[in-house]
């Protein structure tokens, strides 16, 4: 019998060995990728609270606490990029073995995987209302879809227990990802168990000992997310959740903001599972999936009426659209697309229909593999972190791969240069629009536009400082753009307000001739993009 086993977990392995590959060409970018320098050094200061804890995001609550003690633990005996490789291996390696369960329990042969991957991540990067990605950079999130990928696959073969439990541990990482797929699973169960429950298959308790299980070890993510809110009064909660659904995190929350092109494409997406499942004839095991993205699309749905809501009701609607309604329909809906067409591929009917749809399928895999190859190439073609790109930063945009090097370059050295010549409990004032000061200088810093932190009481004083320290109005930055002002009377008085010393300056947005204290680069050295000013005493 163990002999009779061995090729299967040689094969099993290979199959996860293969989507890790796939995942690195995908997603492979030098760290940080754009989340990860703000959950990792986030995870850095909860294990090693003396790291930047002058940083007000750095040192404020901590909402993904499973993530930080889990992931976060490497950060104590490595350097944050290599902290940053290892969580990402790890959180591949996670996603790899639940998307394989996820294809067997749909009935796909061994290596289908590797196109359900391709179709999936090409449909989310194509597809998504709300810009919601799963491969990428290591954040709480990735493990959370790692383990609602293991509970899908449970649920396809009836285990409800057990997918609880999944979705559980899910919610322990990410309450909103693991607690969204309960609730999706829950229409699942309802449907398929309640309504259209086969008469030759025995009843199954919705009330199990894996609900409570699950329901257990999604506090380990609830009780740190509801403590946010705790030392707040009500109205600085209000103005808070305004802050964050309103201001800064729009762009994934607001359906108002999003352009109309997204409803479309996504739109597509839904109307092709829609149709699946009431036309599809899908087998039992696949109905149960079905509607977990059927669900899914429901919650999106209540989020679009959510999104209603800020013309009559303002402050209700901030509240409500903080919970990022659509985030598992963007990530759920083309996986569920994805195993069906793979499905019809895999198909061993031989009449002259299949072999036709068949035929459509192989095309549609091929163009989502050219889709995916392209935008492996574009992500990789520059050749530094996604965090540090023009694009990113809103800075010559138009700028080559050559250039953006160089940029890249000097804002290392300016960092390193800060981490060696600076003390430990420095805080700065930065630039704007970068996200790594943090990661590069291991410094505190006043405040910058990514890292928001996420308890009431810490994002009013971020919206302060933000307000105070840049101007309310600055669009796209561009080389042409009109200069930033310098007053010596803000200086002064971010000095005393903030003990805050110096100022790093970007030079393509300021004059690079400033009535101040330069104290680098000097005496030879170079950088071209980056100087560092003393700020006035009086």
């Amino acid at each position: 019998m163990p002999g009779s086993l061995r090729p299967a977990v040689w094969i099993a392995v290979a199959e996860v060995a293969a989507l890790l590959a796939l995942f690195f060409i995908y997603a492979g970018d030098p760290p940080p990728a754009v989340n990860e320098a703000h959950y990792l050094v986030k995870a850095k200061n909860f294990w090693d609270p003396t790291f930047c804890s002058r940083d007000l995001f750095a040192a404020s609550g901590k909402a993904h606490t499973t993530f930080y003690w889990t992931f976060g633990a490497l950060t104590q005996f490595v350097s944050l990029g290599t902290t940053a490789w290892i969580g990402r291996l790890l959180g591949w390696l996670m996603l790899a073995i639940g998307l394989r369960r996820c294809c067997r329990s749909f009935g796909l042969p061994a290596f289908a995987s590797l196109g359900v991957a391709v179709l999936w991540l090409v449909g989310i990067e194509h597809g998504n209302l709300a810009g919601e990605w799963v491969v990428g950079g290591i954040e709480a999130k990735v493990p959370a879809y790692a383990l609602v990928l293991m509970g899908i696959a449970e649920v396809a073969r009836r285990n409800w227990a057990r997918g609880w439990i999944w979705f559980g541990a899910a919610s322990a990482f990410h309450v909103l990802t693991g607690g969204w797929a309960v609730i999706a699973a829950t229409v699942a169960f309802v449907v398929t168990e309640r309504w259209f429950k086969r008469s030759d298959q025995p009843p199954i308790r919705f009330f199990s000992v894996g609900l409570f299980i699950g329901g257990a070890l999604s506090l380990f993510g609830l009780l740190p997310a509801i403590s946010l809110t705790l030392g707040a009064t009500a109205g600085e909660s209000v103005e808070a959740a305004r802050i964050y659904s309103y201001m800064r995190i729009r762009h994934h929350l607001l359906p108002s903001d999003f352009p109309m092109h997204w409803f479309v494409r996504h739109g597509v997406l839904a109307i092709g599972l829609l149709a699946l499942a009431y036309l599809g004839r899908p087998t039992t095991a696949q109905r149960r999936v079905i509607w977990i993205g059927v669900g899914a699309l429901g919650i999106a749905g209540c989020g679009l009426v959510v999104g209603a809501l800020p013309a009559v009701m303002p402050d209700l609607a901030a509240k409500l659209l903080r919970y990022y309604w659509f985030r598992l329909s963007d990530a759920i809906v083309p996986l569920v697309l994805a195993l069906w067409l793979m499905q019809l591929l895999a198909s061993r009917k031989s009449v002259e229909s299949a072999a036709r749809v068949r035929g459509l399928v192989l095309l549609v895999l091929l163009v989502a593999t050219g889709m995916f190859l392209g935008s492996a190439w574009q992500r990789n073609r520059i050749g530094i972190p996604p965090s540090t790109s023009h694009r990113l930063l809103g800075v010559d945009l138009n700028a080559d791969a050559e250039r953006q090097q160089r940029s890249h370059s000097d804002w290392v050295a300016v960092c390193d240069w800060v981490r060696v010549a600076m003390p430990r409990d420095e805080i700065f004032l930065t630039p704007r629009h970068q996200q790594t000061f943090k990661w590069y200088s291991s410094r505190a810093e006043v405040a910058n536009w990514k890292d928001v932190p996420q308890d009431a009481k810490s994002l009013l004083e971020w919206r302060d400082r933000f307000d105070d320290i840049f101007p309310k109005r600055t669009g796209v930055i561009s080389l042409n753009s009109v200069r930033v002002p310098i007053s010596y009377l803000k200086l002064r008085a971010y000095r005393q307000r903030y003990g805050v010393r110096f100022m790093i300056v970007d030079n393509r947005v300021a004059t690079k001739r400033l009535p101040l204290v330069k104290i680098y680069p000097v005496n030879g050295q170079q950088n071209e993009t980056y100087s560092v000013y003393e700020l006035p005493y009086n």
